[in-house]
């Protein structure tokens, strides 16, 4: 079962598919390449909203489509809720 998808294999964040819960372990798959994903959830993440792939540090870009979409703003550790409260959008500034 696939709990959250990757759109490109160099993407930092994949898109939960269901809501998913602190402590279970999920399992994603990249469209473009079906490489298989496994991660530990660190916190509440609702259906539709991004989980990191992996540790992104503070100031870093954050990629998704294959694109950077925003850089973090905190330390954003692996298997982490990725949205507004720790991501700076490129597009809206």
């Amino acid at each position: 079962m696939v709990h959250f998808l990757v759109h490109k294999p160099i993407d930092h964040v994949g898109v939960a598919v269901r809501d998913l819960k602190k402590g279970e372990t999920v399992f994603g798959r990249c469209l473009e390449t079906n490489q298989e994903y496994r991660i530990t959830v660190l916190e509440d993440i609702p259906l539709g909203h991004k989980i990191a792939l992996k540790d992104i540090e503070k100031g870093e870009h954050v990629v998704e489509y294959g694109e950077k979409i925003g850089f973090a703003l905190q330390h954003i550790p692996k298997g982490s809720h990725v949205h507004v409260h720790n991501l700076r959008s490129l597009r809206w500034g």
